[in-house]
C-alpha cells in the first residue's frame, strides 16, 4: 500500500485513526500493531511472514543477549546479526550472486524481494547491537517489540528508527492538538512533494533514460541526471515527511531524514544531510568500529570504501549500485584526505557548484540500468559530443514548459526558502495572519495533490525497492 494512493488516503488512514483514537489508551498499541501488519500484508500477502520472522528473531536473540551480558560472551549477538543478514541476503542478494557467478541460468530460483526488508532488518540489527552494548534495555514484551519493528508509518521506506528513539513512547505517549496539526500539515507537504514534483519529474527522467546511447546529447544527459537527482530527493523526502507526520499524530518523534542536502559545500556535509538515518547507522555501527583513535590515511580510505560499498549494496543488488557506492567512497576519500583544506578556500558559490556537479555525476550510476548506459551517459557528459541519431531526440521533445516549471520549483524548494518565507510572513502579517495563510496554503496543496493522485497512474516510492 502506497501513502499517495486513494486506498490509503481515503480508506485505510481515516479508518485507522477512527479506531485508534476511538479506543482506550491501553488498546492503542494493539490497534497500531494490527494496522501495521494489515498494511504490510496488503501488498506483500504471504511475505508478511518474513516480517514476523524478523520480529521473532530479534525478540528472542535480544533476550538471549541480555541473559548473557554479565558473562561477556558475544555469541548471541553474532548469531542475531548473522541471522538478520542471512535473511536479507537470501531475499535481496541471492539473484545477484548467481548472476555474478554466471550460474543464474543453471539455478531456477528467484526469490521475491519483500518491500522494506532493508529498513526493518537494519532496525533489528541496531536493536541487538544497542542491547549488547548496554545502550538500551532489552524489550521483554513481544507486542512492543513487534510494534517497534513493524510500525507502518516508517516500515517500508524509513526513516530508520533506533529503539532508543521510541522506547519510552512505545509504553506511553500523548498526542497534543499542536502535534496533530503539525503531523497533518507535514503529511500534506509530503504528499505534495510526491505527487506534484517527484511523480512529474519521474515521467521526464524515464523518457531521458530510455533514449538509446547514439541518441543522447550532452544537454539531455546532464539535465536528465540532474532531474533524477531532484526526483529521488523529493520522492524519498516526501515519504519521510509523511512518515514523520503520521508518527507525530500518534505521539512519536521520528528522526529527520533530510536537512536540505543541496546547500552542502562538500561531500562530507552532503552525507550529513542526505538520508541521515542511514548515514548515521553506517557511521555508528560500521565506520567508527573500523577505525583506531588516530587512523592512518590508508586505514581511513579503506573504511570509506567499505562503508560506501556496503551503502551501495544496501540500496540495490546490482553492479551500478556497487559502482555508485565506490564512487562516493572515492569522492569522500579524496576530499577528506587531500582536497578539503583547498576546497574551504574556494568562494562559497564555487564550493556549492563543485558539490552539485559531483553528485549529479554519481546520480547516473544510481539510475542507469546497465553498464552500457552508464558509459553512454558519461561519454555524452564528458566529451560533450552528441550521438549519431541525436537529431531524432531533440530537447524540446522532452523539456516542455510544464516540466521546466516543475524543475524550477524543485530547485527552489530544495533550498531552505520555506523557513525564511515563514519568518518573513510573520513579520509582515503577524502570527495570526501567517497561521491563516499557512493553513489555507496547506489545504490548497492537499486539494491539488488529490486531483493529481486521481489523474496519474500508480507510482510507488522509489525506496520501496530497497
Amino acid at each position: 500500500m502506497v501513502f499517495s494512493e486513494p486506498t490509503f488516503l481515503f480508506i485505510f488512514l481515516p479508518l485507522f485513526f477512527l479506531i485508534y483514537f476511538g479506543c482506550g489508551t491501553r488498546a492503542r498499541n494493539f490497534v497500531l500493531l494490527m494496522a501495521s501488519l494489515v498494511f504490510y500484508a496488503w501488498g506483500e500477502e504471504i511475505f508478511v511472514l518474513i516480517l514476523l520472522a524478523s520480529i521473532a528473531l530479534n525478540y528472542v536473540v535480544g533476550l538471549w543477549i541480555s541473559a548473557k551480558l554479565e558473562s561477556g560472551t558475544r555469541l548471541p549477538l553474532y548469531i542475531g546479526v548473522a541471522g538478520n543478514l542471512l535473511l536479507l541476503a537470501h531475499f535481496k542478494y541471492l539473484d545477484f550472486l548467481f548472476d555474478s557467478l554466471g550460474i543464474s541460468g543453471m539455478v531456477d530460483y528467484s526469490p521475491h524481494l519483500p518491500i522494506g526488508i532493508s529498513f526493518f532488518t537494519f532496525q533489528g540489527i541496531s536493536y541487538l547491537l544497542d542491547v549488547a552494548s548496554g545502550r538500551v534495555k532489552v524489550q521483554r514484551d513481544p507486542m512492543l517489540m513487534a510494534l517497534y519493528i513493524s510500525m507502518f508509518p516508517q516500515l517500508v521506506a524509513g526513516p530508520i528508527v533506533r529503539y532508543s528513539e521510541v522506547e519510552d513512547k512505545l509504553i506511553e505517549r500523548h498526542s497534543t492538538r499542536s502535534d496533530f496539526v503539525y503531523g497533518v500539515h507535514r503529511f500534506i507537504v509530503g504528499l505534495a512533494k510526491k505527487t506534484l514534483i517527484a511523480d512529474q519529474l519521474a515521467i521526464f527522467v524515464d523518457q531521458i533514460f530510455s533514449i538509446p546511447g547514439d541518441g543522447l546529447t550532452p544537454e539531455l544527459a546532464w539535465i536528465g541526471a540532474a532531474a533524477f537527482l531532484l526526483q529521488i530527493f523529493f520522492d524519498f523526502a516526501a515519504y519521510s515527511d509523511m512518515a514523520i507526520g503520521i508518527g507525530k499524530i500518534l505521539g512519536f518523534n521520528f528522526p529527520e531524514n533530510f536537512n536540505y542536502p543541496f546547500i552542502s559545500k562538500s561531500g562530507t556535509e552532503f552525507w550529513n544531510r542526505w538520508h541521515m538515518t542511514l548515514s548515521r547507522w553506517f557511521r555508528d555501527y560500521v565506520f567508527t568500529s573500523m577505525l583506531p583513535r588516530r587512523p592512518s590515511a590508508l586505514r581511513l580510505a579503506f573504511a570509506f570504501f567499505v562503508v560506501f560499498g556496503l551503502t551501495g549494496l544496501w540500496h540495490g543488488a546490482a553492479w551500478n549500485f556497487v559502482l555508485w557506492g565506490l564512487y562516493n567512497g572515492l569522492f569522500l576519500t579524496v576530499e577528506r584526505l587531500w582536497f578539503r583544506k583547498r576546497l574551504q578556500k574556494w568562494p562559497v558559490a564555487l564550493q556549492h557548484i563543485y558539490l552539485i556537479v559531483m553528485i549529479i555525476i554519481g546520480a547516473v550510476l544510481f539510475r542507469a540500468t546497465s553498464l552500457d548506459q552508464i558509459g553512454d551517459f558519461y561519454w555524452a557528459m564528458f566529451t560533450w559530443s552528441s550521438g549519431d541519431m541525436a537529431h531524432l531526440y531533440p530537447m524540446e521533445r522532452y523539456l516542455n514548459l510544464y516540466i521546466a516549471a516543475v524543475l524550477i520549483a524543485a530547485m527552489v524548494l530544495s533550498v531552505p526558502i520555506g523557513p525564511a518565507l515563514h519568518q518573513k510572513l510573520g513579520d509582515i502579517l503577524g502570527n495570526s495572519g501567517r497561521t491563516f495563510l499557512v493553513v489555507a496554503g496547506v489545504w490548497a496543496l492537499f486539494a491539488i495533490s488529490v486531483v493529481s493522485v486521481g489523474a496519474t497512474s500508480h507510482s510507488p516510492f522509489l525506496y520501496f525497492r530497497f
